[in-house]
């Protein structure tokens, strides 16, 4: 049979245990939602580099070949 200090002992050992479980599904929940969060930044992201290309593409078109008069 288990004394007393043994039995508070397993008690504190199975609230730890059960605090620690929580914060690793707080924490799943966290880098759940940052990979959200990440996913939409990488579209962006993709999205803004393909108009800069495609502004780079039709500055660089209409560009002029030759020096203005000025020059």
């Amino acid at each position: 049979m288990m004394d007393r200090a043994e039995t508070t002992r397993l008690d504190d050992l199975e609230i730890l245990a059960a605090h620690q479980a929580q914060m690793l599904d707080d924490l799943n929940g966290v880098v759940v939602e940052q990979g959200k969060i990440i996913a939409d930044l990488r579209r962006r992201v993709e999205a803004l580099t393909g108009r800069i290309v495609e502004f780079e593409s039709d500055a660089s078109a209409s560009a002029p070949t030759q020096k203005p008069p000025h020059w």
